[in-house]
């Protein structure tokens, strides 16, 4: 090679290098917010007095209007350009991060939350869909194994971060924090990122985005508010056919379609079908821990904000450290064993989770738990989107992101809503039957099992004396836990399912390890 060409290629390499730095970083923003919003909940619902299902929209409002769109996202950045959707998302995310920082009410913060979760839907699907069209072969690969360590750092890092924010600044400042870290990735995007599209896209489907985004929306909503209101009463039911009856016209929508949002032809493909269902058992099985174990450390164990976001790293440190094992263990094992593997070492850290939070063990053992399934989540975490990206034709990268991130999320928003009725249920249950509280006043007893899933027994119980006070916190610290265990093996369930799933249809020629030395050549130096 000529020192010309030598220049040559070092300058694309180090181009590239920049590129991925920036897709990871745009990509990490999404997770650290999820992270630090989970860690401020109980802060949020003191804050604001709002009620465990209020809180579970705090979640669910990002993540709703996120996976709804995702497609729909995917969709535009195909056709009007993936800088372009990419700098309006992170645009959309600044605005709506603002008005969540300034909000007044919980109704207030959910409806800027679903906001912030229209810019994410953007954000995420171009990023993808921009190292999708970077990166080929075997630097494909390394690309999103460094995608998914950046994910991994966003979440060791937001549990920590937004445990100090609170603590020290309040929880308003957990969204203010965005303003900053969004302005300097909007310039850095504008200076290194090219514009690319899929020149054969037609116009956005609104159809089938109406029809998804509706369907979607009445499901969550059902799922949310079936504890409260009782699964079999009207409103519940009502909403559930209301969700059937549109995703079912979703599915005539797009079969019409010539280039659909959504190629359903793809789930007839084995292993795309395999890798779809151990990216919902990856979300729905692991990642949906993320939400419930800060609510749990400071409900159960007594931890302030900052120490619980410390308290998370067993289960965080390995979501960032082992992408890089899979990126090395990807030269030796099909997609399909270590996508496996995952499920199974994720099923094994559930249930440690749920016989631990049952039996209220000491944190020490607890967070042995907690280590095994962090394990598997960062096993789970690129290798979920490197195997169903792998499937779709690379000039539909905006669809293939699309159907990435829509199923991870779709899986994690469902995971919320059932894990978190699962807990909730269990909390009041145990709560209720608690010996510590009998011969109580009913109404005291009644007002303070509505505030204890939330973590706000403070406006309950600070006017009583101090030995009510001990009773109440001894009977909320143990149904929690208890509540906890249950949701634990909800989500092991889950992953056990999944795992089962994955082996059965991934198929291992599809998923071939990628020669180690070809993968370590072909990808730019990080410079």
């Amino acid at each position: 090679m000529t020192k010309p060409e030598r220049i040559v290629a070092s300058e694309g390499g180090r181009k590239k290098s920049l590129i991925l730095i920036t897709m990871g970083l745009v990509s990490s923003l999404i997770m650290l917010d999820s992270n630090i919003v989970a860690v401020a909940l109980p802060s949020i619902a003191r804050s604001l007095g709002a009620s465990f299902a209020e809180i579970e929209w705090v979640v669910s409002a990002y993540i709703l209007a996120f996976a709804a769109l995702l497609l729909a996202a995917g969709s535009y950045a195909d056709k009007h350009g993936r800088k372009l959707a990419m700098l309006i998302g992170i645009g959309i995310f600044t605005l709506a991060s603002a008005l969540c920082g300034l909000a007044t009410s919980a109704l207030m913060l959910n409806l800027s939350r679903a906001l912030q979760g229209v810019g994410a839907s953007l954000l995420l699907t171009a990023s993808l869909a921009v190292i999708n069209h970077t990166f080929v072969g075997t630097e494909r690969a390394k690309a999103y194994a460094f995608w998914g360590a950046c994910l991994g750092v966003a979440i060791t890092c937001g549990p920590i971060i937004g445990g100090v924010i609170t603590t020290l600044f309040g929880w308003r400042w957990a969204f203010l924090l965005n303003l900053p870290i969004c302005t300097v990735l909007f310039i850095v995007a504008c200076k290194v990122v090219e514009e690319s599209a899929d020149h054969e896209a037609k116009r956005l489907d609104y159809a089938g985005i109406f029809s998804f985004s509706v369907g979607l929306f009445f499901l969550i909503w059902a799922l949310i508010d079936g504890n409260n209101a009782g699964w079999t009463s009207e409103v519940i039911v009502v909403r559930l056919t209301i969700a059937c009856a549109v995703l079912v016209a979703f599915y005539f929508i797009e079969a019409r379609q010539v280039r659909p949002m959504v190629d359903f032809a793809l789930f007839r493909q084995r292993t795309f079908l395999g890798s779809a269902f151990a990216m919902v058992g990856y979300a729905g099985g692991a990642q949906v821990l993320i939400f419930f174990l800060p609510l749990l450390l400071q409900n159960a164990y007594d931890f302030t904000p900052a120490m619980a976001g410390l308290a998370m790293l067993p289960f965080a440190l390995p979501m960032f450290l082992t992408p890089r094992l899979g990126a090395s263990l990807g030269s030796r094992y099909s997609g399909r064993t270590l996508l496996t593997v995952g499920l199974v070492v994720t099923t094994v850290g559930n249930l440690a989770l749920s016989v631990f939070a049952s039996t209220h063990v000491t944190y020490p053992v607890f967070a042995c738990g907690m280590l095994v399934a962090g394990i598997g989540a960062g096993l789970l975490n690129s290798e979920t989107a490197k195997v169903m990206q792998g499937a779709v034709p690379a000039q539909r990268a905006g669809m293939a992101s699309g159907i990435s991130a829509t199923t991870r999320f779709v899986g994690l928003l469902l995971g919320v809503a059932v894990t978190g009725a699962v807990l909730s249920m269990g909390v009041v249950r145990r709560f209720l039957s608690s010996g510590a509280i009998q011969g109580l006043a009913p109404d005291l007893v009644a007002r303070a099992a509505k505030r204890v899933a939330s973590g706000d027994l403070h406006g309950v119980i600070e006017t009583l004396d101090r030995s009510i006070q001990l009773r109440i916190h001894s009977a909320a610290s143990t149904a929690f836990a208890g509540g906890f265990g249950d949701a634990s093996l909800v989500a092991a369930i889950v992953a056990s399912v999944s795992a089962v799933l994955t082996f059965m249809l991934v198929q291992a020629v599809d998923t071939a390890p990628v020669a180690r030395g070809a993968a370590v050549e072909a990808m730019p130096v990080m410079e």
